[in-house]
């Protein structure tokens, strides 16, 4: 299955004639394990700032313009989520006016070393992430995963039945069938990655095995692919308007946003909202302009009201995170304006970001 997944990137790398404004290059310095995209796009330098920004602080940890070399945190396997991450390509793929596509395949190394091939995708008018739930009317998401659910489900049992076919199977095609009958197949559009072709968009959906079975795993991951066209009835202002190569923009929602704004009025921050759970879960980064250092922020959003706590350090002795800050802001319009609390002092600080 990456074979095809690759035939697939090789078709769409083609030609790049619709985006000629949009140059990538390598990020430096470039190694054997550290090929990275650096976006340049002369047309709209607000939206390369924010692509490259975005890149960095989400794949690297690493800020624009800090100090130090970009990739000192993922070669060193010293990232939040304690991996190596190694990246070996990137791919621009040939995509609608509006839309920047990159593939990045790399490997990461935790308790066993893992390859990926992972997509992001940019709306060229505003430099933001595309959110895959964004695409499609509200009432039409279920539709669209279900649609994804039954060519991925079509895929395993064909398979299946193919290796029940067989007379005398051998132990190891026992272990596949076995493999294949418990297979997760309820992806939502959370759970998948995709990307942007020239007249289809691709959703790329898990494999069946883990670490340990992905020898036995013929089928690797599930790619899943709709014309444009056949998904007209779903999509949502937004996408219409953003495949059909429209300048206007329409509203979107606050995932992977970039936010920039002031702490008491004084000190320049700048944020960028991670993900928004159905739970209400919130979590976000932010890092001072002048000292450019990674600071997280969890909590939840009901409404239009966030609650976040900043914890300080892990304490060993109390065996917990011991805070540092408190958050209360609302959402009003492209703002975000609250407080930030100090823990210590209980003193009130203004809180108040505005989307970039």
């Amino acid at each position: 299955m990456r074979s095809k997944i690759l035939f697939f990137l090789l078709i769409s790398g083609l030609s790049f004639s619709q985006q000629k404004n949009v140059k990538i290059n390598d990020l430096k310095p470039k190694t054997e394990d550290s090929v990275f995209p650096l976006v340049s796009y002369s047309e709209n330098p607000r939206v390369e700032n924010k692509i490259n920004t975005f890149l960095q602080v989400d794949q690297l940890e690493y800020i624009l313009g800090a100090e130090g070399n970009p990739f000192k945190l993922v070669s060193a396997g010293k990232t939040s989520y304690s991996n190596y991450v190694y990246f070996y390509s990137w791919e621009k793929l040939e995509t609608p006016k509006n839309i920047l596509s990159i593939a990045l395949d790399g490997e990461a190394s935790g308790a066993y070393p893992e390859s990926f091939l992972i997509w992001k995708n940019f709306d060229l008018r505003t430099g933001n992430f595309i959110n895959a739930k964004d695409l499609f009317q509200v009432n039409s998401i279920k539709t669209v995963e279900n649609l994804i659910q039954k060519q991925v489900k079509k895929e395993v049992n064909d398979f299946l039945s193919q290796l029940k076919s067989e007379k005398n199977p051998s132990e190891e095609v026992l272990d596949q069938i076995a493999m294949y009958e418990e297979c997760f197949t309820a992806f939502t559009l959370e759970d998948i990655g995709y990307y942007f072709g020239k007249d289809k968009i691709r959703f790329i959906a898990g494999r069946c095995s883990n670490h340990a079975m992905r020898a036995l795993d013929e089928l690797d991951s599930h790619v899943v692919e709709f014309p444009y066209k056949e998904l007209d009835k779903y999509w949502s202002p937004y996408a219409k308007n953003l495949l059909s190569g429209s300048e206007q923009t329409d509203k979107t929602s606050l995932s992977n946003k970039l936010y920039k704004g002031k702490i008491d009025g004084k000190y320049p921050i700048t944020v960028l909202i991670k993900k928004l759970y159905d739970d209400g879960g919130f979590s976000a980064v932010y890092w001072y302009d002048k000292n450019k250092k990674l600071i997280e922020w969890n909590g939840k959003i009901q409404g239009n009201h966030i609650s976040l706590v900043e914890s300080d350090y892990y304490s060993e002795e109390a065996r917990q995170w011991m805070l540092r800050g408190l958050i209360e802001a609302d959402i009003q319009g492209n703002k975000i304006i609250g407080t930030w609390q100090d823990h210590k002092t209980k003193k009130y600080l203004n809180l108040e970001l505005e989307e970039l």
